[in-house]
Protein backbone atom coordinates (compact mmCIF):
# COMPACT_ATOMS: atom_id res chain seq x y z
CA UNK A 1 0.00 0.00 0.00
CA UNK A 2 3.32 2.30 0.84
CA UNK A 3 5.03 1.94 -2.27
CA UNK A 4 1.30 2.23 -4.11
CA UNK A 5 0.75 5.78 -2.72
CA UNK A 6 4.94 6.44 -3.15
CA UNK A 7 4.43 5.99 -6.87
CA UNK A 8 1.31 7.63 -7.15
CA UNK A 9 2.94 10.60 -5.61
CA UNK A 10 5.98 10.61 -7.68
CA UNK A 11 4.28 9.93 -10.88
CA UNK A 12 2.15 12.98 -9.66
CA UNK A 13 5.24 15.60 -8.58
CA UNK A 14 6.77 14.78 -12.22
CA UNK A 15 3.70 15.40 -14.32
CA UNK A 16 3.20 18.56 -12.44
CA UNK A 17 6.70 19.81 -12.68
CA UNK A 18 6.22 18.76 -16.52
CA UNK A 19 3.36 21.10 -16.83
CA UNK A 20 5.48 23.88 -15.16
CA UNK A 21 8.45 23.72 -18.07
CA UNK A 22 5.71 22.99 -20.48
CA UNK A 23 4.47 26.32 -19.34
CA UNK A 24 7.32 28.49 -18.49
CA UNK A 25 8.57 27.64 -22.86
CA UNK A 26 5.01 28.64 -24.16
CA UNK A 27 6.73 32.20 -24.68
CA UNK A 28 10.02 31.36 -26.21
CA UNK A 29 10.60 30.66 -30.19
CA UNK A 30 12.61 27.28 -29.66
CA UNK A 31 10.01 25.64 -26.97
CA UNK A 32 10.89 22.12 -27.36
CA UNK A 33 14.36 22.73 -26.90
CA UNK A 34 13.42 25.02 -23.59
CA UNK A 35 11.65 22.24 -22.74
CA UNK A 36 14.60 19.56 -23.03
CA UNK A 37 16.94 22.19 -21.29
CA UNK A 38 15.25 22.77 -18.60
CA UNK A 39 13.07 19.85 -18.07
CA UNK A 40 15.75 19.42 -14.29
CA UNK A 41 14.27 22.35 -13.05
CA UNK A 42 10.91 21.83 -13.67
CA UNK A 43 9.85 21.19 -9.44
CA UNK A 44 12.63 23.46 -8.43
CA UNK A 45 11.59 26.37 -10.84
CA UNK A 46 7.71 25.76 -10.09
CA UNK A 47 5.70 28.60 -11.46
CA UNK A 48 8.31 31.54 -10.55
CA UNK A 49 9.09 33.26 -13.76
CA UNK A 50 12.73 34.74 -11.65
CA UNK A 51 13.46 31.30 -10.97
CA UNK A 52 12.47 30.04 -15.01
CA UNK A 53 14.88 33.60 -16.36
CA UNK A 54 17.61 32.00 -13.73
CA UNK A 55 17.22 28.47 -15.48
CA UNK A 56 17.39 29.66 -18.93
CA UNK A 57 20.52 31.72 -17.92
CA UNK A 58 22.57 29.15 -16.19
CA UNK A 59 21.63 26.71 -18.76
CA UNK A 60 22.62 29.09 -22.01
CA UNK A 61 26.26 29.65 -20.01
CA UNK A 62 26.55 26.30 -20.00
CA UNK A 63 26.03 26.21 -23.49
CA UNK A 64 28.52 28.85 -24.25
CA UNK A 65 30.82 27.29 -22.34
CA UNK A 66 30.79 23.80 -24.06
CA UNK A 67 31.25 25.82 -27.28
CA UNK A 68 34.24 27.42 -26.11
CA UNK A 69 35.79 24.31 -24.78
CA UNK A 70 35.02 22.97 -28.50
CA UNK A 71 36.74 26.34 -29.98
CA UNK A 72 39.72 25.54 -27.67
CA UNK A 73 40.43 22.56 -29.26
CA UNK A 74 40.11 23.64 -32.31
CA UNK A 75 42.36 25.69 -32.04
CA UNK A 76 44.80 23.52 -30.96
CA UNK A 77 44.41 22.04 -34.40
CA UNK A 78 43.72 25.23 -36.23
CA UNK A 79 46.18 24.04 -39.11
CA UNK A 80 44.16 21.22 -39.97
CA UNK A 81 40.92 23.66 -39.92
CA UNK A 82 41.25 25.66 -42.72
CA UNK A 83 43.50 28.81 -44.68
CA UNK A 84 44.64 32.17 -42.55
CA UNK A 85 41.21 33.18 -43.55
CA UNK A 86 39.58 30.35 -41.28
CA UNK A 87 42.26 30.91 -38.46
CA UNK A 88 41.20 34.52 -38.25
CA UNK A 89 37.57 34.00 -37.52
CA UNK A 90 38.24 30.76 -35.11
CA UNK A 91 40.10 33.64 -32.99
CA UNK A 92 37.21 35.94 -33.87
CA UNK A 93 34.76 33.72 -32.74
CA UNK A 94 36.98 32.56 -29.08
CA UNK A 95 36.81 36.57 -28.51
CA UNK A 96 32.91 36.86 -29.13
CA UNK A 97 32.22 33.49 -27.37
CA UNK A 98 33.98 34.78 -24.34
CA UNK A 99 32.32 38.12 -24.53
CA UNK A 100 28.99 36.82 -24.55
CA UNK A 101 29.66 34.77 -21.72
CA UNK A 102 30.66 37.48 -19.14
CA UNK A 103 27.70 39.48 -20.59
CA UNK A 104 25.40 35.91 -19.40
CA UNK A 105 27.62 36.00 -16.41
CA UNK A 106 26.31 39.30 -15.62
CA UNK A 107 23.10 38.63 -16.44
CA UNK A 108 22.83 35.62 -13.76
CA UNK A 109 24.50 37.87 -11.30
CA UNK A 110 21.41 40.30 -11.56
CA UNK A 111 19.04 37.92 -11.72
CA UNK A 112 20.33 36.80 -8.31
CA UNK A 113 19.64 40.02 -6.87
CA UNK A 114 16.44 41.51 -8.13
CA UNK A 115 15.38 44.42 -6.18
CA UNK A 116 11.99 45.96 -6.41
CA UNK A 117 13.83 49.13 -5.58
CA UNK A 118 15.81 48.80 -9.43
CA UNK A 119 13.56 46.25 -11.10
CA UNK A 120 13.10 48.40 -14.16
CA UNK A 121 16.56 48.88 -14.82
CA UNK A 122 17.84 45.48 -14.32
CA UNK A 123 15.54 44.11 -16.54
CA UNK A 124 17.15 46.80 -19.04
CA UNK A 125 20.42 45.71 -18.23
CA UNK A 126 19.16 42.21 -18.69
CA UNK A 127 17.74 42.64 -22.08
CA UNK A 128 20.82 44.76 -23.48
CA UNK A 129 23.37 42.07 -22.15
CA UNK A 130 21.96 38.90 -23.35
CA UNK A 131 21.17 40.63 -26.63
CA UNK A 132 24.41 41.18 -27.01
CA UNK A 133 25.48 37.74 -26.07
CA UNK A 134 23.08 36.76 -29.19
CA UNK A 135 24.74 39.19 -31.35
CA UNK A 136 28.28 38.30 -30.43
CA UNK A 137 27.28 34.21 -31.49
CA UNK A 138 25.81 35.44 -34.62
CA UNK A 139 28.90 37.19 -35.40
CA UNK A 140 31.55 34.22 -34.50
CA UNK A 141 29.75 32.42 -37.31
CA UNK A 142 29.81 35.63 -39.96
CA UNK A 143 33.39 34.90 -40.21
CA UNK A 144 33.12 31.42 -41.51
CA UNK A 145 30.31 32.90 -44.21
CA UNK A 146 31.00 31.75 -47.71
CA UNK A 147 33.88 29.05 -46.98
CA UNK A 148 34.58 26.30 -47.70
CA UNK A 149 34.64 24.74 -44.29
CA UNK A 150 35.19 20.94 -43.07
CA UNK A 151 33.77 18.82 -40.67
CA UNK A 152 34.90 20.56 -37.22
CA UNK A 153 33.81 24.01 -38.75
CA UNK A 154 30.20 22.38 -39.60
CA UNK A 155 29.91 20.97 -36.03
CA UNK A 156 30.87 24.65 -34.76
CA UNK A 157 28.52 26.29 -36.27
CA UNK A 158 25.79 23.34 -34.95
CA UNK A 159 27.51 24.24 -31.70
CA UNK A 160 26.97 27.74 -31.84
CA UNK A 161 23.53 27.70 -33.51
CA UNK A 162 22.08 25.22 -30.76
CA UNK A 163 24.19 27.71 -28.11
CA UNK A 164 22.09 30.82 -29.98
CA UNK A 165 18.51 29.38 -29.75
CA UNK A 166 19.45 28.45 -26.34
CA UNK A 167 19.96 32.35 -25.50
CA UNK A 168 16.77 32.99 -27.42
CA UNK A 169 15.11 31.12 -25.31
CA UNK A 170 16.78 32.56 -22.10
CA UNK A 171 15.87 36.29 -23.27
CA UNK A 172 12.35 35.10 -23.34
CA UNK A 173 12.69 33.97 -20.30
CA UNK A 174 13.69 37.01 -19.01
CA UNK A 175 11.22 39.22 -21.08
CA UNK A 176 8.33 36.90 -19.26
CA UNK A 177 9.85 38.17 -15.74
CA UNK A 178 9.89 42.01 -17.06
CA UNK A 179 6.25 41.41 -18.35
CA UNK A 180 4.86 40.08 -15.05
CA UNK A 181 6.58 42.81 -13.03
CA UNK A 182 7.99 43.22 -9.61
CA UNK A 183 5.75 41.02 -7.85
CA UNK A 184 6.97 37.76 -9.53
CA UNK A 185 10.12 38.12 -7.72
CA UNK A 186 10.73 34.71 -5.65
CA UNK A 187 13.46 34.36 -2.91
CA UNK A 188 16.47 33.34 -4.08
Amino acid sequence: MLLLFLTSTIQLVFAKGKDNVREACKVTRYPKLCFRSLAQFSNAAGTSPSKWARAGVSVTIGEVKHVLVYLARLKKIQGQVGGRRSRAALSDCIETSRDALDELHRSLGVLRKLSKNTFGTQMDDLNTWISAALTDQDTCLDGFQGQRVGKEIRLLKIKVIRSYYITSNALALVNKLATTGIGSIADP
